[in-house]
Parts: structure tokens; C-alpha cells; sequence
């Protein structure tokens, strides 16, 4: 296995509401999809080596330490050295995009603070996910790259560059307070030139800092909430209103293994907790925007409810077809590298469940269900209550045969109780006694073929034996009482069998035959989060708070969680995750409230 060069908790990400680029506490931007964050990448060395895309600034100073820190309330990174010679600091960062016909660009502000430096300047893009046979073409105070059937980037900047082939370069020296700005984007982008790149950075620094500043909570743990809101913002499309998985494409779940996965789309499943979570922090308006995107994913799906996908594109786009990139060496020699995802086509009744909760929450916080949307809704549930007894692959996307999983009977359960809150609190039309008959019939069959007498404890699976990290979630959607003894009999056998120091994997592979796929993987974060909300709602709350700390020293130094955790606690998977975030989210919100002492009956 080859040497990682640039880990991925090494990384920091910025980005504009329509992409995202991954930058290294080395100064190396080595992954960037242009000019969508599901487009092509044009920077891929995380995923391969340097020669497949990275545009790279440091100074040429042999013994530093470097930092990367945020600038207090936003996106704008900063990627510090510190040396003898001096101290020099990279700034970051992507002007917000809000006109269609905005071009996605990069701004890096190269300052040295204090003492003396040169610095090392490589640019070399490579188009369609380093495939292309990208060409540079020098111009004044410029260098423009071009590929067959690809956009042209092109860099700015006030130094002598040079052609390394296909690479721009560059050297130039600094003193103290002096600077140098180079913009990245559209090679047909007026702001490339644009000699006020002040007011764009004050612009952007406001825009974060307002959008900060309306979050409602200032309880425990405020800096790691925040740093997880304006994660989640990053990966929220300002022009489609859908919530990306993660920023990322083909990063590994196991070190040399192959589930290696693109999660650069909208899962309705991790876009309608990440709604949830938002709103919790009172960002309304971004519930509403994606409301109205599942309700254009509805009517791409043709109105059929059936059609209704696990995920979608970031524009509500219904194909994502799953292929190889061979060319790509992956990280860590990690391969396939894949993009596209062939779950789109799987069956996973646990979504109606997820979607149904966060049109019930955006209803009770937001603006009210519209007559065109409760017939979709009323569609939707008439059909969760004829097909809930279906096998299907779950929410962990099983890739082998259908099962009947606990998760996915459990949240068909709250497809029906959320809709029959919300037809009852808005006074709507609907068949009361056919939806309450069927979320009874579901009640009984959880508790009858999901508990196992004589395990004593639920499975994750119709009459079987093990648990699964899924069924967490059980209290968290009010199915069972998070004090119920069945309910902390599965929770001592949930920590007895899938808990190390706190980190919690999915499943045990020996125990999950549907799983279907060699190789391994590592510690869950969301599921991590999960079972620290569920130790403080059944009252184990100075274990929930340990608990909780540990997590929190799992963050990369920038606060962000990527999918996973290895043996070690270093990061596996992509990143950042949503997922992992919002779940931050949710153990924070409760676990403050039972340390608070407030209100320590309090269970939402």
C-alpha cells in the first residue's frame, strides 16, 4: 500500500453553494469538482497522486508547523506556517454564487505576517476526473487550461508564471505585510480581473457571519454546532435547495478495500435529517427550499410513488449510474474509485419514513403543507401502507438479497404516525381509520417478529438473532420508550456487540449476510452520535457526556467528520458527511438540555 501523503482529516473544505474544494494544512488544493459539485473533477490527487490534479502554494521554509483554522463564524480558511524565518498564511476561500450565470471561482490570499519567505507556486488541473489530456495556455499575468470537450480554467495572479507542460508555476518572495491574491475559475469570467477582491472578501466574510448569527442555540458545545450548521450549509445547493451527502467522491471505508462510494447527491434519507437538524437551530427558510425540491423530485419520479428514489442528483436529476474510474489509483490504493451510485434503483421503504418526519417538522416550524403537497403526501402514505411488509435493501444499501430489516419496518411506522399528526393538526382529508389500522398492524409486527424471547433483546432482521446500529434510532423517533426495559435490554447488547471506546460500527459483516461485498470498514460517526443520544435519554447521562467529549476529539483540528473511523480514530470515508454532522447536531441539542437541568424529563 503506498504512503498517504495527505491524509483526509489533513483537509479543510470551502465552498460556494454549488461546489466544494478540498484544501490540505500543507496548502495543497487537491480535490475540486468544477463547476458543480457533482461535475467532473479537475483536481484529483487526493485520489491518485499529484500528477492528477493539484494546485499547491507553500513556502520554501524546511522545518514549519502548520495549522488550518476557520475564521471565526464562517467558511473562509486559513492554512498557517509558523517557522523560524517567520510566519505565513494562506487565506481561502469562494465568493457566494447567486445568479445562475455566476461562475464558481477560488480566491487564495497569500500573506506573510512576519519575516521572510519564497514560496512555491504549482497549478496543474486535470479535466474529467484526470482523464483529459489538459493543456496549459500562458496569457498576461495568466494561464489558461484547456481539454477537449471540457470548460476552460484559467488563473490569475501577479507573478511571472512559467509552463511546467501542462503546469503553471511560479516563485515569488515576500516580507513582512506584503501579499498576493490568485483567482481560479472561468477562463470567460470578468471577476477573474477584478482588481476588488476586498470587497468580495468582506462580502463573503459578512455573508457566513450572518448566517451564523441566526442560529438559535447557545447551549454546550456552540463552536462544534456551529462549525457542523455551516458544514451543512456548505453542501446545501442555494439554487436547487437539496442537501449533498458529502463533498466527496471515492474515498475509502477501509484502507486497500473497494467500498469506495460517490455520495456527491441528495439521499431524501440524510437531506431530510440535515433539514431536521437546521431546523432545530431555527434555519427555517432552508426547509423550505428543500420541501420544494422533493416536491420537484416527486413530479420527476412522474407522480409515481413507487418511483420514489433512495437519492437523486443535486438538481433533482433521477439517473446516477454507477462506473469505474480505472485510471485513478484511489487513496491509499484504495480501488475501485467509483463515481455515480447504483443505489439509486434500490428499494428502501425507510425513506417514506425520514421524508415524512421532515415534511411534518418543516409543517410545525415552517410554512404549512399546501393542498398539491398533501395530495402528494396522501399518495405516499397510501402506498407505505400497502407495501410495508416488503423486503427491501435497507439503510445501509445492502448490495446482496432483500431482507426484512427492523430500520425499515420502524420508519414505515413513522411515515403513517407523522401523517396522521399532521392530517389531524391541519385539519386535512384523510382514510383516518386505514392509515391508524396499518401503522397498528406495524407496531405489532416489530414487536412480534423483530424481539427475539429468547436473546431478550430486538433484531435488526424479521425472526434473527444480532443487532444493528440502525436500530438507534427506535427511541430517537419516539417508536419505544428510551427508558422501556426491552429498549435498554438492546442497547446494553447494541454497545456489548458493535461499541469500541465509544465508536460504534454499522454491523458486524459475520452477522450480516445481505451485506453482500468483501473487505471491511470502520467505525460509524453518525452512529457514534446515535448511541450518545440514546445513553442521555435513558438517563445515562455522565456516560452520554464522556462519551460525547471522546467524539469530539475525533474532529479533525477544523472541527469536520468525514463518514468513518478507523482503529485508530483517523478518518475513513467521504467528507465532510453530512450525516455525521447533523447527528452532532442532535446528541448536542438533547444531551445540553439533560446537563442543563432545565427540564430533565424533557424527550422531543
Amino acid at each position: 500500500m503506498s504512503k498517504i501523503k495527505r491524509r483526509i482529516e489533513d483537509h479543510g473544505v470551502i465552498g460556494d453553494l454549488r461546489t466544494c474544494a478540498l484544501i490540505a494544512n500543507d496548502g495543497a488544493l487537491d480535490y475540486f469538482c468544477w463547476p458543480n459539485l457533482d461535475s467532473p473533477s479537475v483536481f484529483t490527487a487526493l485520489l491518485d497522486g499529484d500528477e492528477a490534479g493539484i494546485f499547491s502554494i507553500a513556502p520554501e521554509w524546511q522545518d514549519v508547523r502548520r495549522q488550518q483554522l476557520y475564521l471565526p463564524d464562517t467558511n473562509i480558511l486559513q492554512t498557517r506556517w509558523l517557522a523560524e524565518e517567520g510566519v505565513a498564511e494562506i487565506t481561502d476561500y469562494m465568493p457566494i454564487c447567486h445568479k445562475e450565470d455566476d461562475q464558481p471561482r477560488i480566491i487564495r490570499r497569500v500573506k506573510l505576517v512576519h519575516g521572510e519567505a519564497t514560496f512555491a507556486l504549482r497549478c496543474s488541473p486535470v479535466h474529467d476526473y484526470a482523464r483529459a489530456n489538459t493543456q496549459a495556455h500562458p496569457g498576461e499575468g495568466s494561464v489558461a487550461f484547456s481539454a477537449e470537450g471540457q470548460p476552460t480554467l484559467r488563473l490569475c495572479g501577479p507573478v511571472d508564471f512559467t509552463l511546467d507542460g501542462a503546469a503553471a508555476e511560479a516563485r515569488f518572495t515576500l516580507k513582512a505585510g506584503e501579499y498576493r491574491i490568485f483567482i481560479l475559475g472561468s477562463a470567460d469570467d470578468d471577476h477573474l480581473d477584478d482588481k476588488s477582491t476586498e470587497h468580495c472578501f468582506q462580502e463573503t466574510l459578512n455573508y457566513w457571519r450572518h448566517w451564523s448569527a441566526k442560529s438559535t442555540y447557545r447551549g454546550r458545545w456552540q463552536e462544534m454546532v456551529n462549525r457542523s450548521a455551516l458544514t451543512l450549509k456548505l453542501l446545501t445547493s442555494w439554487k436547487h435547495g437539496s442537501i449533498a451527502a458529502a463533498a466527496t467522491f471515492g474515498l475509502p471505508e477501509e484502507l486497500g478495500g473497494g467500498r469506495n462510494w460517490d455520495y456527491r447527491a441528495s439521499w431524501l434519507r440524510d437531506a431530510s435529517f440535515s433539514m431536521y437538524a437546521l431546523m432545530r437551530l431555527g434555519y427555517v427558510d432552508e426547509a423550505k427550499h428543500f420541501t420544494q425540491w422533493v416536491g420537484r423530485c416527486v413530479e420527476n419520479s412522474h407522480n409515481d410513488v413507487e418511483k420514489l428514489q433512495v437519492m437523486y442528483r443535486i438538481d433533482g436529476g433521477t439517473e446516477l449510474h454507477e462506473s469505474e474510474l480505472l485510471n485513478l489509483s484511489g487513496y491509499a490504493d484504495s480501488t475501485p474509485v467509483r463515481i455515480g451510485n447504483d443505489a439509486w434503483h434500490q428499494c428502501q421503504l425507510d425513506i417514506y419514513g425520514e421524508l415524512m418526519d421532515a415534511v411534518y417538522l418543516a409543517n410545525k416550524y415552517g410554512e404549512a403543507i399546501s393542498h398539491r403537497g398533501w395530495k402528494h403526501v396522501s399518495k405516499m402514505i397510501d402506498y407505505v401502507s400497502e407495501n410495508w411488509n416488503q423486503a427491501d435493501a435497507g439503510i445501509w444499501e445492502m448490495r446482496g438479497a432483500p431482507q426484512h430489516f427492523l430500520h425499515s419496518r420502524l420508519m414505515c411506522w413513522v411515515a403513517l404516525d407523522r401523517a396522521i399528526r399532521l392530517g389531524e393538526k391541519r385539519s386535512l382529508s384523510f382514510p383516518y381509520a386505514r392509515w391508524c389500522e396499518a401503522r397498528d398492524e406495524i407496531r405489532e409486527d416489530i414487536w412480534k417478529n423483530f424481539w427475539n424471547e429468547e436473546r431478550g433483546h430486538f433484531v435488526s432482521v424479521r425472526h434473527g438473532e444480532f443487532v444493528d446500529a440502525s436500530m438507534l434510532l427506535m427511541p430517537l423517533v419516539r417508536f419505544v420508550s428510551a427508558t422501556d426495559p426491552d429498549w435498554l435490554a438492546t442497547l446494553d447488547t447494541i454497545k456489548e456487540k458493535l461499541v469500541s471506546d465509544g465508536l460504534v460500527r454499522r454491523y458486524n459483516l459475520s452477522e450480516t449476510p445481505a451485506d453482500g461485498l468483501e473487505g471491511d470498514e470502520g467505525s460509524f460517526t453518525t452512529c457514534s452520535f446515535w448511541y450518545v443520544e440514546c445513553l442521555a435519554r435513558a438517563g445515562r447521562v455522565h456516560e452520554a457526556h464522556f462519551e460525547f467529549e471522546k467524539l469530539l476529539r475525533y474532529a479533525n483540528p477544523l472541527g469536520l467528520y468525514a463518514e468513518e473511523f478507523d482503529k485508530m480514530g483517523y478518518a475513513l470515508g467521504n467528507t465532510p458527511q453530512a450525516l455525521s454532522h447533523l447527528a452532532l447536531i442532535s446528541a448536542a441539542f438533547f444531551l445540553n438540555r439533560k446537563l442543563s437541568g432545565e427540564d430533565p424529563l424533557w424527550q422531543p
